[in-house]
């Protein structure tokens, strides 16, 4: 009878294993034991102010999607950001056209693209996903829902980037800047004193673009993606590169897999570098974080970092590159 009683209960913890290993995700098994790491704010860059801000927030118990709305706005106001928001670089034809979007930890997501005289399309993109059915709105239509939303028209062409468009005019030279110092799209990641994770990105996209081009920054799965239960990654540099490989969302189920934030990353960046053999030309970057708080990045060009604020501190943090001269 106790061999049979053995056996039986044997046979009902195995059960339960197996249905915990289906419950949760292999990451989170896998890095359980951790010690919590958040309330964080991460950032592509070197944007410690922008991170700073949301740290903050974060810090005095704001949720994150509030802190990564608030945190990525102050690279949109900042005018010496010429990829971002007011003041960024317009296209060949001298129209400053804006991308974002936004991700909320329960999975809802908003964007904007190709809008013109908002100076903070992160917060249209969040009205889109919290007033309408929609998840993208773009153009013209895009600005008239800004506006109704109470959004005020603003001229973002400023005096110095209308001297460096004209400039440009006069050779019409294109071609993608690998590692614009401090100077690039800026994608956040948020984790609340809840663990909740939140994301968002914007940016003014390549100088001198095609007009009506749109790159990886407002599209989710490719210039940012989160999974609540797993956690979440954000992309900078050359958006056709990220949208081929929807690098965001790779990086996300290769984390729900059982790799860490580092692994991830660094995967999907090869990736792009095992299918383009023109990726000397350009960057593709990545930074990610999971349900713990851990933190990874890398990409394909040394010099691109991250900016983290966590406990009060705001760091510059290094990434590891693929090529390293």
């Amino acid at each position: 009878m106790k061999r049979r009683k053995f056996i039986q209960n044997s046979g009902l913890l195995g059960l339960g294993l197996t249905a915990s290993l289906e419950i949760y995700p292999q990451s989170f098994l896998k890095h359980s034991n951790m010690i919590k790491n958040y309330p964080v704010a991460v950032a592509t860059w070197n944007f410690q102010n922008a991170t700073k801000m949301a740290g903050t927030m974060l810090s005095n118990g704001a949720t994150a999607l509030d802190a990564v709305e608030k945190g990525v706005m102050v690279e949109e106001a900042n005018l010496k950001n010429t990829t971002v928001g007011n003041g960024g670089a317009p296209d060949r034809d001298g129209n400053v056209t804006l991308d974002a979007c936004i991700m909320s930890p329960a999975g809802d997501a908003g964007a904007v693209v190709y809008l013109k005289e908002i100076e903070h399309p992160v917060s249209v993109a969040r009205r889109v996903m919290e007033k309408t059915p929609h998840v993208m709105l773009a153009g013209e239509g895009a600005l008239q829902f800004a506006i109704q939303e109470g959004f005020q028209k603003k001229n973002l062409l400023t005096e110095e980037s209308e001297k460096a468009w004209k400039k440009w005019l006069e050779h019409k030279e294109y071609k993608p800047i690998i590692n614009i110092e401090n100077h690039d799209t800026i994608g956040m990641l948020c984790m609340d004193e809840n663990g909740d994770i939140a994301a968002a990105c914007t940016t003014s996209g390549l100088s001198y673009k095609m007009n009506g081009r749109v790159g990886d920054s407002p599209i989710i799965g490719a210039g940012l993606f989160i999974d609540n239960e797993v956690g979440g990654a954000v992309g900078t540099g050359m958006g056709e590169a990220i949208m081929k490989s929807v690098g965001s969302f790779l990086i996300v189920e290769l984390m729900r897999n059982g790799m860490s934030p580092q692994e991830a990353c660094k995967e999907t960046v090869m990736r792009t570098i095992r299918k383009d053999p023109k990726y000397k030309k350009f960057q593709v970057a990545y930074v990610a974080m999971n349900k713990q708080g851990e933190i990874g990045s890398y990409c394909i060009h040394k010099g691109f970092s991250y900016a983290k604020f966590h406990n009060g501190e705001s760091s510059d943090n290094l990434s590891e590159s693929y090529l390293k001269g």
